[in-house]
Parts: C-alpha cells; structure tokens; sequence
C-alpha cells in the first residue's frame, strides 16, 4: 500500500518543513582545494627528501601514486556530485537522512575523541615509565612521544575515513534515486563511483599517513630504517581503537532502528519498507549511513593499517637477519599503492559495453571467461519479465570490474617482486613470495565466492531458508541458524590452507639468518595477506553501494516514485546485501591473516626487548591455558552485549512508534504527521551508550591478562608469563573470534536475503506468512551481521594490536 495522490500531500509536512538546499550546479574546483593540494604534494616530496637515499626512489614512487589516488577520489566526488538530485521530494528526504547522520556523527565522535585523547594520555605515561632495555635504539621518552603521537594520528585518519564514507552515502543516495528513473546503468556507476570515492581515499590516507610517520622518525632519531616500523604500532592501535567504537555505534544505531522499523512497519501494520507512514523510517535510513558506511570505512583502514605496520614490522626483522635489502621493508606500502591503480582502473570499466575502450573492453571478455553467470545459466528474471542478461545483472558488473582489478593485480604483483624481493644471495626468493601474493589474491576470491554462495538470492542456501519460512517463523530461524554453522567450515579451511602454504613457501625462499636457519615464512605469510589485500580499494567501493542503493530505495519509497524505479532500487539493494556480506566475508579474511602477523609481531617484539626467546606458548601450562579461556570467554561475552544493546534500543523504538500510532490515527491515512525525529534521538541516545561498556572491555582486556599474570602467576621464574599468557589469550580469542564473525555475517546475510527472495513474488510473495516469518528471521539476523560481526573483525585486530603495543610491559621487570 502507498500513499496516493499529489506529492505535496504525500510527503509528510515534518519533512517539508525542514531547510534544504538548492539544487548543486556544476562544481569547480576552489582556489583554497588546488593551494592545499599543492602545499601537501610539496610537503610530501620534502618528507621523502628526509628518507635515506636507499629508499628514496622508492618512496617517491610511493608518494607519486598515493597522491595520484587521492587526486582520483576528487575526481570521483566531483563526478558523483554533478549528478542530477532528482525532484524536489526526493531532495527534502534526502536532507532529512543527511541531518540525522551528521547529527549522530558529531555526538558520537565527539565521544570517541575524549576516549582517544584519555588513551594518547595513558599510552604515555606507560612508555615514559617503563624500563627501557639497554639495547634499545631509542629512550623512554623519544618512545613515549611518538608511539603516543603515532596513535593519535591513527585515531584521526581512522575517524576521517568513517566520516568520509558517511560524507559521500548521504551526497549519493539521492542521485542513484534520480538516476534510476532514467538510466539503470548510470544508478550503478553513480553507487559505485560514491563508494570508489570513500574507498581511494582511505587506502591513500592510509598510506600516507603511515609513510608521513616513517619519514618523521627517519629524520627525527637516527635509527637504521629496519627498526622504525616497531615505532609506528600506535598508529595501528589509533585506527584500531577509533573502528571499534565507530562499528559499535554505528552497528546499534542501524540495526536497532531496522528492527524498530521492520517489526512494526512488515509486521503488525502490514506497510511497505520505507514507507513514510512509519515513524522510524528515517532513523533506518540514516543507520545505512552510520552503521555500513561510516563504521565499515574505520574497520578497513584499521585493517589496512594493522597488516601493512605488521607486515614492515617482518620485512624489518628479516632486513636484519638474512641481510636483504629495503624492498622488503617498503614492499607493503608498494602493494597498497599498486592496489590504487588497480582498483581504480576495475572501478572505471564498470559502464556500458559501448562506452568501454578497447582495452577494457578486452579485459572485460578475458574476466567473463572466469566467470558464468548464474542467471543466465537458470533464466532468472526481473520482476517485470525482462531477461536479466550479464549486462543488466547488477552484480555481473560489480563482479566485472573486481576479476579485472584481479587480474591487473596478478601482474603488478610479479612486477614489484622483482624489483623489490630480488636478493642476490637468494636469486629465487622473490619468485617464492611472488607465489605467496598469488595465494593471497586467490583466498580473496574464494572467500568472495564462498561468501556469495551462501547469501545470494539464486543459490540454494538462500532458497532453502526462504522455502523454510513457508511453514512459520520458527522454521525459517532454524533452518538459517543451521545455514550460518555450516558456512564456517569452508573460509576456515580456506584461510588455514593459504596460512600454512604461504609460511611453507617463504621457508623454502632460501633467506637464511646468521646460524643458517630459514626466516622467510612469515614474510610469506605477510606477502599472502598483502595479496588478499591487494584490490581492497574496490571491495570496500562493492561494500560502500549497498548502503547507498538501500537508502536510494528509501527515497524512492518517501517520495512516492513509480512502481518501475522501486523495482529497479530493489534490485540495486538486493545486490547490495550481498556486496556487503562478501565484504564482511572478506574483511574475516584479511582478519585472520592480519591477525597472524600482529600476533607473529607481537612475539617478536616480546623477545627484542626481553633478549630472550619465545618461539613457543606451552598451553600445557595453567596460566597459559587459563588466559586463553579467558580470550575466548571475551568473544561471547562482548557478541552477547552488542547484541543485547539492539534489542534493547528496538525495543525502546517499536514502543515509541506504537505511541505515535495510537495517540496520532492519522498518521495511517495520512492526515496527520509522524515524529520521525522522536526516534533518530532516541536510538542516537541508546548507540552512544551502549557502545561504551563493550568497547571499554575490550580495550583493556589484553592488559589485564597480562599484568594479571605478570605479577600473581605462580611461575616467578619465568620473566615471559605475562607475555606467553596474553600470547594463549590472543591465540584462544582470535580462533574464536573468526568463527563466530563467520557465523555472524553469513547467518545473517542469508536471512537477509531469504527476505528479498520472498519479497520478489517467491512463496507468496510481500505481506503473505511467509514474509511475515521471513521478516522474523531478518530480525535476529540484523544484530548478527551488521553490529556484532563486523565488530568482532576490529575487536580480533584490536586486542592483537593493544598487546603489541604494551608488549614491552609484560616482561618482568629486570629481565629485559
């Protein structure tokens, strides 16, 4: 049922009433942007002038790159914006979703900067004093200062790029909803291109950030290059900590209004998604934006940031045992940069055939060859009976473009080892690692195609939980519960696999230490996630355009479009669910073997600073195997908060909304307005508080674990306990932690799209039974894959980085 007549009428008043802008014109670039930009081009090139003259080139490359990337996102964000806006109705709801975002956004980072600037102060009173071994390049407070300094800088990109993410969603969402009344192919570039905008600039404010820090220390301690990266792990914290709250916020913030939303809206009042009848449609909307686009933009850079510090944290060590030379330090920052060129050359082929160049156009036909298309091969259709061709198959292009940037990558990759892991004492090692990236790249594919298996609309997991709901709710809960446990198995199998193979492949490069024992493993290992991560760009680009396309459904909705551009919209949405569950799919991925550097990391620095060795954690032991109880505890206990904390604020929403309902009938016909407002402050109250105790928990457990067993364990003669118990702890919660995320996201993204399968007209179709059971399983699957498992990602990361950060004070004191 939709609301009828003129859209004057049709458009509730509240929204009406609210300022909104005039219609952009064609934008230029401001003078005050190209005197910024000139002014940060030049300060980078001075930083490289700092750099030694070994890596200068290097570097410069890098920096050239990086830069060229962030000049592409403003070429993006200009393109996007100079979009039409669509009507005049389209752009009031719009503004409204806008208001309520930015609105969110400044309260909760407002929160989160108190947080960080409370933790920029404890980070260095511990570093300042703390007992400094006597080998170390670098005293307490030249430490102090800068992993302190590191961490803030972390904290401030990390927070730009989930504020950057939401900027563009809340700027887009209303040009693909114009577009797809026009053109379907230009709705798609336009979500896609949005997205691409936030997605470029994270990667290159990720590197930059991370380079800017490296030459600073360079010029600043005179220290051999090799040591710096152990310098930078606040940076990794930085973006960690901020991600964690961004995603927890965020996370409560949607999925407590969705569910507020759905219960009432599908369930009990029998109306439309989106419909602009129901008080909480325009928190839903707006959690698109604060939930998918801000806090997913935060998790990925922390995830870049962590494995590209990890990853040079290795290449430094192994710089300082087999000899090799700086490539192996500057190889990750090389394969981020490469990761611009090639995400942004996948992103620009996704557009009509006709409008391609020959060369993409080329590549284009070589991706097909990989792939067939689902569609094609069992004649899904449209809903409106239209042959649903690769061209017109939204998530055929999507996926075009990622298998170019794919296969662009598989060749770059080769490239830059050579030029950067060629040692003459080992001619064939680069080829080793040039086997490791090709491991990586793949386990990114198989973890996209495992992921799109279980979640698409036209793969049987999906049609089994839908066909479950015709017999009721309770059997459409157990049948996608049962879907969630079974996808485990295969990423797990997966990553486990590229993990061993990669470790096996680097021992056998032929880098050797001083007494003649292989060191190339996990540098192979960190060259494997640096392939998965190798087109990371473009898989947050997929991610960021189904959040978009949700919201462009939702404007569609509000102001009153045909039924043909709702169609459209739906089916851009439909395929943005399982965007982003293949991006949660992936970002497990890179979790894990993100993870296993952080944590290869952390035992190496427990062993630089104690001058002893840990190779090996003796669960054996009580305290050890103890403290990975605990890590494992920790998982449960933090997914069964964030998930309580949407229940409780769904509940807060669906009683206000029945509020409204009684105390306003004429919100249902129209006549009267609802209070939309009255739910965005609601849920806006009940995310900020809720993000708080699970956020806190997980921040300090590592320490506590640590300096618990440092000081009451039983095994005073053992300077390391605390070290070896956090080591059992990060080991127990990790496993666990990857699991359950799997569990999570998976689950999750097949109730989802059970859902749209009903909704399409399959077994009864919107408003039967069975929607309305579908609708139940959508529910629980909301907390699992929006708020708890894509939280868990950053809290596996973030614990592993909090103990990498005070590693050095978990060894006895006096042992060092």
């Amino acid at each position: 049922m939709r609301l009828v007549g003129d859209s004057k009428t049709s458009l509730p008043t509240i929204l009406r009433n609210r300022p909104h802008r005039k219609r952009r014109k064609q934008l230029g670039t401001p003078t005050n942007l190209r005197i910024f930009i000139g002014a940060f081009g030049c300060a980078l090139f001075l930083c490289c002038l700092a750099l030694p003259t070994d890596i200068r080139l290097a570097a410069m490359v890098i920096c050239t790159v990086t830069f060229g990337g962030f000049l592409f996102s403003l070429f993006l964000a200009k393109w996007v914006l100079m979009q039409d806006e669509g009507t005049e109705d389209m752009r009031v709801v719009s503004d409204a979703i806008r208001m309520g975002a930015d609105g969110f956004l400044r309260t909760q980072y407002g929160t989160i900067i108190q947080l960080t600037l409370l933790c920029v102060l404890l980070l260095f009173v511990i570093y300042l004093f703390r007992q400094v071994p006597e080998h170390s390049p670098v005293g307490s407070l030249s430490l102090a200062c800068t992993t302190a300094i590191s961490f803030f800088m972390g904290a401030i990109c990390s927070g730009t790029a989930g504020f950057v993410g939401m900027w563009v969603s809340v700027r887009s969402n209303v040009r693909v909803a114009s577009a797809a009344s026009k053109d379907y192919h230009l709705a798609v570039s336009i979500a896609l291109r949005a997205g691409a905008f936030s997605a470029i600039l994270v990667v290159s404010m990720c590197l930059l950030g991370i380079f800017i820090l490296f030459a600073s220390v360079s010029f600043i301690l005179e220290i051999p290059v090799y040591r710096i990266p152990m310098l930078l792990v606040g940076y990794g914290f930085g973006a960690s900590f901020v991600a964690l709250f961004a995603q927890l916020g965020g996370g409560i913030y949607t999925k407590a209004a969705d569910v507020g939303a759905d219960i009432i809206g599908k369930v009990e009042t029998s109306i439309p998604e989106d419909d602009p009848r129901n008080p909480a449609v325009i928190a839903d909307l707006v959690g698109d934006n604060v939930g998918d686009c801000a806090g997913r933009g935060s998790d990925l850079f922390e995830s870049i940031a962590a494995e590209i510090i990890s990853a040079m944290i290795i290449g430094g060590v192994l710089m300082e045992q087999a000899q090799v030379g700086a490539g192996y330090l500057l190889f990750p920052l090389s394969v981020h940069a490469m990761d611009l060129l090639v995400s942004s050359f996948g992103i620009i082929s996704v557009q009509r055939a006709d409008n391609c160049s020959s060369m993409i156009s080329i590549l284009s036909r070589l991706s097909a060859y990989f792939h067939s298309d689902f569609s094609a091969e069992h004649g899904e259709n449209f809903e409106n009976g239209n042959s649903q061709t690769s061209e017109n198959n939204p998530f055929a292009l999507l996926m075009k473009g990622y298998r170019i940037s794919t296969m662009i990558s598989a060749i770059l990759l080769v490239f830059l080892c050579r030029c950067l892991l060629y040692h003459e004492g080992a001619p064939y090692a680069w080829w080793h690692f040039c086997l490791c990236a090709f491991i990586g790249l793949g386990t990114g594919y198989i973890f996209i195609a495992i992921t799109h298996y279980y979640t698409d609309c036209g793969h049987n997991p999906v049609v089994y939980i839908a066909k479950s709901s015709v017999t009721g709710a309770g059997t459409n809960v157990i049948a996608g519960i049962s879907v969630g446990l079974q996808s485990t198995l295969l990423p797990a199998v997966t990553i486990t696999l590229a993990v061993l193979m990669s470790y096996r492949i680097g021992q056998a490069s032929g880098l050797y230490d001083s007494n003649g024992e292989p060191v190339g493993g996990l540098f192979g290992t960190a060259v494997a996630t640096m392939g998965m991560l190798s087109t990371a760009a473009y898989i947050l680009s997929m991610d960021v355009f189904g959040p978009i396309a949700d919201n462009a459904g939702g404007i569609v909705e509000m102001s009153a479009s045909t039924s043909d551009v709702r169609n459209i919209t739906d089916q851009l949405d439909a395929v943005g669910n399982t965007t982003k569950a293949i991006t949660k799919g992936y970002a497990v991925g890179t979790a894990a073997l993100a993870s296993f550097l952080l944590f290869s990391a952390f035992l190496d620095e427990v062993m630089e600073y104690s001058g002893l060795p840990l190779e090996v954690v003796d669960i054996a032991v009580p305290e050890v195997f103890f403290a990975g109880f605990i890590g494992a505890a920790l998982v449960f206990l933090f997914s069964g908060t964030t998930i309580r904390a949407v229940g409780s604020a769904a509940q807060d929403v669906v009683a206000e909304v029945r509020r409204q309902f009684t105390n306003f009938p004429g919100i249902m016909n129209g006549t009267q307005k609802p209070d939309y407002q009255a739910c965005v402050s609601l849920v806006t109250k009940a995310a900020l508080r809720e993000m708080l105790i699970p956020g806190t928990i997980t921040v300090l457990s590592p320490a506590f674990v640590g300096y618990l067993f440092k000081f009451v364990g039983t095994h005073e003669d053992d300077p390391l306990i605390g070290g070896k118990c956090v080591a059992s702890f990060l080991m127990f919660s990790t496993a666990t932690g990857l699991l359950l995320a799997l569990f999570f996201n998976t689950g999750g993204g097949a109730f989802d799209n059970a859902k749209k399968l009903i909704e399409r007209g399959f077994y009864g179709g919107k408003g039967s039974d069975t929607h309305k059971a579908a609708v139940t399983g959508d529910t629980l699957g909301d907390p699992f894959k929006d708020t708890a498992g894509p939280s868990l990602h950053v809290l596996i990361k973030l614990i592993s980085t909090v103990a990498l950060v005070l590693a050095p004070s978990f060894v006895k004191s006096g042992k060092a």
